[in-house]
């Protein structure tokens, strides 16, 4: 069906941070499948992980125990500091999942405490309950009756969070980067005083990492910037390094109030998706790629706040890690566009602001050349 506003581009091939189209012309890639190609293209072990588990098994449901899925959920408790973990396939998946778990938690205590708040220009998903989640009247269009019991608030405003909270809210759900608005940047002291406001209401902190987490921002989880813990924590895009697994993690207190039957997915969590995610996982461990990502975010937030001293259109570099937006005085369509053609794959979030996510392992040289090339784009745009 028609639901993709597709780049005029066909893929072919990938090899760490670059790309081949149907053409043999090459890209430097920094959209990362969205956030996704966390050991870029074609990482010689996460190839040979996910060629072994085919070739032993790639599927055999949750009736059954899983010895790499408890080993993924016991590596991502420890991580986290969250007891549990559901697995899912997608971002959506695991956002829906957070907002049952959050509802369920209350209704087991005898509470009619219902409702989430959630940011103005967030995402959440695509699912009925995940779009309406989201804080963006442009996705719902078309899909009414939407579920109820969502309220929402302007980001990163602690005092409209507070007049919002009343007897029936349940949960706040913040994303710590609002990726897909904008790559607009929650200060860890607002995260500290959303936590405050949580712990005195008796509510639970939703935090969605879809895609800030596993390692995108510099550490682990976005949340450790502020030294807070949320209640529970949604999780997918790079988890699997190409490989489609979610998961939503929580505290053991929460968790309970998911028993058998109250919530499932056929294929979440099996051997393929979570041997992979185990192997993401040791190779940002093995290769220090959380002190890459610093050290090459720094890199890449000097050199595009050098362009922006020579184009007046772009803007102060917002986001964290290899996490980046450029606001622009102008459409940004064009500049990905010219981007492209200059060799360099980039993204939008939203109609003025570029979106840069390379790999977690991209080297030094390659922003060098990225640069070089976005200079290239702007140079015949402005």
């Amino acid at each position: 069906m028609n639901t993709y506003a597709r780049f005029p581009l066909t893929l072919t091939r990938g090899e760490g941070s670059r790309v081949w189209d149907d053409k043999g012309n090459g890209y430097l890639d920094f959209i990362s499948g969205i956030a996704v190609n966390t050991l870029g293209h074609a990482h010689p072990k996460l190839v040979a992980v996910v060629a072994a588990q085919a070739a032993t098994m790639l599927h055999c449901s949750n009736l059954f125990h899983i010895p790499s899925q408890q080993q993924l959920a016991t590596q991502l408790a420890t991580l986290s500091g969250l007891e549990r973990a559901f697995f899912c396939n997608s971002g959506a998946e695991a956002n829906e999942g957070a907002i049952k778990l959050a509802r369920k938690y209350f209704f087991d205590q005898g509470s009619k405490r219902r409702t989430i708040i959630t940011a103005s220009q967030s995402f959440h998903g695509r699912t009925l309950a995940t779009l309406t989640a989201t804080g963006q009247d442009k996705v719902k269009v078309g899909f009414d009756p939407l579920p109820s019991g969502f309220d929402y608030v302007p980001y990163h405003d602690i005092e409209a969070l507070k007049q919002a909270i009343n007897k029936d809210t349940a949960a706040i759900m913040l994303e710590p980067i609002q990726g897909e608005g904008g790559v607009h940047q929650a200060d860890p002291s607002y995260l500290q005083a959303v936590r405050q406001l949580c712990n005195e209401h008796g509510l639970l902190l939703i935090l969605d990492e879809v895609q800030t987490g596993i390692g995108r921002c510099g550490t682990m989880f976005a949340f450790q910037q502020a030294s807070i813990t949320p209640d529970i924590l949604t999780l997918a895009k790079g988890l699997g390094g190409g490989v489609p697994v979610g998961a939503m993690l929580a505290r053991e207190e929460v968790a309970v109030s998911f028993g058998p039957g109250t919530h499932g997915s056929t294929f979440g969590g099996n051997p393929l998706s979570c041997s992979a995610a185990l192997t993401v996982l040791d190779e940002i461990k093995q290769n220090q790629l959380l002190e890459n990502v610093q050290n090459r975010s720094k890199q890449l937030r000097a050199g595009l706040t050098n362009l922006a001293k020579r184009f007046s259109v772009m803007g102060e570099v917002r986001g964290a890690g290899l996490l980046l937006g450029v606001p622009l005085k102008m459409e940004a369509a064009s500049v990905v566009a010219a981007a492209r053609d200059a060799g360099l794959l980039i993204l939008l979030a939203g109609p003025n602001v570029l979106r840069l996510l390379p790999p977690l392992n991209v080297s030094e040289a390659e922003i060098d050349e990225a640069l070089q090339k976005l200079a290239i784009a702007m140079e015949k745009q402005v």
